[in-house]
């Protein structure tokens, strides 16, 4: 009996210990995250993107996440050599440090004019369509992923008028968080926290005649089994439901780097989405369709997405289910 209670509280002292330390290191990271935000302050914009993707190139290959992105590489892309494959990961370095800093100088960045004359940092490709989605009284979906910097799409869309809220994560670090949301509401209009109940929230928003934005590259636990660059992944499954039950249009749109610190911001054709038979949208060749497209635009330029992502990993169960051993067989 004493045993026990010893063991229980030691586990609830480690917790609590265990969970101060991870609040400091939060901070530790921030202060440090906010330091280096000072400092790039201090130099002209393209010296500070370049300075951070310089840095980054050199720091990332000592981050564990590079191995995770060594190894997705590799199983993409298993034809190409081992200098390739790190080329592609200091590229993916490179452009992760890039929108770090770039949100620091977002107001500078984006200089897009729809009647300006003289081409600046931000090219506008499928203006018809923002312009048509910003006028349509109806809801829209538009998704994209991790590419470039996404995050200038939503600022393309408020600078058409367009009403938006898009769905997004916020990092664990709560003090980096705070930073990240109070910089993305001042130039991006309403955001939605991923979280319980945020596809709820989204329903609402089209329910009313709105426009969603949602990324849709990420790993998402219990979700629909599909593939991406024909490995086994699971998907979220929200974005093909809510277009099934409000039947509204769906838009591609990404963002691409250019040399020069430039960014060429796309809105493609809506999607023609597969069907049942009964006419209603196929909820899982949908979100498949959105994998595909997405997998197109990594494959264009590889080292603008973030292979450290756990993109391909399996939930137990279903890592479990792939691997038991048919019914009746010897062991």
């Amino acid at each position: 009996m004493l045993g026990n209670a010893f063991r229980k509280l030691r586990r609830d002292l480690a917790f609590r210990h265990g969970r101060r330390l991870r609040q400091f290191n939060y901070w530790l990271l921030a202060r440090a995250a906010m330091t280096m935000i000072w400092v790039l302050r201090l130099l002209p914009v393209d010296r500070a993107l370049n300075f951070a993707d310089r840095a980054a190139r050199r720091i990332g290959p000592w981050i564990g996440r590079h191995n995770v992105a060594v190894a997705n590489l590799r199983k993409a892309y298993p034809q190409k050599s081992d200098r390739e494959i790190q080329a592609i990961a200091s590229d993916m370095w490179g452009n992760m440090a890039r929108l770090a800093a770039e949100y620091i100088f977002l107001d500078a960045l984006f200089d897009y004019d729809p009647a300006a004359t003289k081409p600046g940092r931000v090219e506008v490709r499928g203006v018809d369509h923002f312009v048509e989605i910003a006028r349509e009284q109806k809801p829209h979906i538009i998704f994209t992923g991790h590419l470039g910097n996404f995050e200038l799409l939503p600022v393309a869309a408020a600078t058409f008028g367009m009403n938006i809220t898009a769905l997004f994560r916020p990092p664990n670090n709560p003090y980096l968080a705070d930073y990240i949301l109070s910089t993305r509401r001042s130039t991006m209009g309403s955001l939605l926290p991923s979280s319980t109940g945020a596809s709820f929230a989204l329903a609402a928003i089209l329910e009313n005649g709105g426009n969603i934005g949602v990324l849709v590259d990420q790993k998402f636990s219990g979700g629909l089994e599909t593939t991406f660059f024909g490995r086994p992944c699971e998907s979220n499954r929200v974005l093909g439901t809510l277009a099934r039950h409000y039947d509204c249009d769906v838009y591609p749109a990404r963002c691409m780097r250019l040399p020069g610190n430039r960014f060429r911001l796309e809105i493609e054709d809506k999607l023609t989405l597969p069907r049942t038979a009964d006419g209603s949208v196929d909820v899982r060749a949908t979100t498949q369709l959105l994998n595909d497209m997405v997998e197109r635009w990594v494959r264009e330029d590889p080292g603008q997405w973030m292979w450290f992502h756990k993109r391909w990993e399996m939930t137990g169960r279903r890592r479990r289910r792939r691997h038991a051993r048919p019914r009746g067989e010897a062991t």
